[in-house]
């Protein structure tokens, strides 16, 4: 159960917010589930942090159940339950995608663990190029990985923003980051991406009543960013990710590189 620090054949543990001293800080729980652990966040009712293991090699295709439920090892006000997603466009967006966990003998109880709200975060429906681009990301990683090793280990969460829009109770996230890594030749390699879907509208023009439906977020937009910049922006601690980057400081404003596809991909 959990996220396996030792995975990869390198020490790579789990990450933390900022200030944790290595665990959970206050007003956080740590969720472990088959292949994947999900820290989550009582006060936003997000997770805070998702850490994956994945072996390529023995990824199993089972079908999905869209059979959502609470978790309940934590207390219900704690997570975006199923009345965020009522009667709007908003999609519950897996953070651990569905198939990555779902490889080994316990694929099948794996596949089922993904379908909890702490691992889901409102995201805008509809599937453009670029959020086309985003799922495809560990996919497009994991075929590099390979030739070396077939193994990643991914983490996945929201920015949690100031000015994210209110919406039931939560507020929205407009960013999304995701860091995925892997061993080369025994050393740790990584790759930082960040999803954008701020809305088009003015920002002041989202702060509406509840009755007045999902908040209208915009297209997503895909970025290459240096792993530094996840963790100030996200406020967690990747450890030895930073220095595992494979985008060079260079690259970009900031160490920020937009991607229209795969092929821009620095790895």
């Amino acid at each position: 159960m959990g996220y396996d620090r030792d995975f990869l054949g390198v020490d790579l543990p789990f990450p933390t917010t900022d200030d944790a001293g290595g665990a959970p800080a206050a007003g956080e729980t740590l969720l472990e589930y088959v292949h994947f652990s999900v820290l989550l966040d009582h006060d936003r009712r997000l997770a805070r942090v998702t850490g994956v293991n994945i072996d390529g090699a023995r990824l199993i295709d089972l079908g999905r159940s869209d059979d959502w439920r609470l978790d309940e090892r934590v207390r219900a006000e704690w997570q975006a339950g199923p009345a965020v997603y009522a009667r709007n466009d908003l999609d519950r967006g897996h953070l651990v995608r569905r198939r990555d966990p779902v490889w080994g003998d316990d694929a099948a109880a794996a596949n089922a663990d993904t379908f909890v709200y702490p691992n889901a975060a409102p995201q805008a429906s509809g599937f453009n190029q670029s959020k086309e681009l985003w799922l495809g990301l560990e996919d497009h990683v994991l075929a590099y990985a390979e030739t070396n090793d077939s193994r990643l280990s991914v983490f996945t969460a929201p920015v949690f923003g100031d000015d994210d829009p209110r919406y039931r109770g939560i507020r929205v996230p407009l960013l999304f980051w995701k860091v995925a890594a892997w061993a080369d030749d025994g050393e740790l390699a990584a790759v930082a991406f960040l999803l954008d879907q701020s809305p088009v509208l003015d920002r002041g023009e989202l702060e509406r009543p509840v009755t007045s439906g999902p908040p209208p977020l915009g297209p997503f937009r895909t970025f290459q960013v240096a792993v530094t910049r996840i963790e100030s922006l996200a406020g967690v601690d990747l450890g030895s990710l930073a220095s595992a980057d494979r985008l060079p400081a260079a690259v970009g404003v900031r160490g920020t590189r937009p991607l229209a596809s795969l092929a821009d991909i620095v790895l």
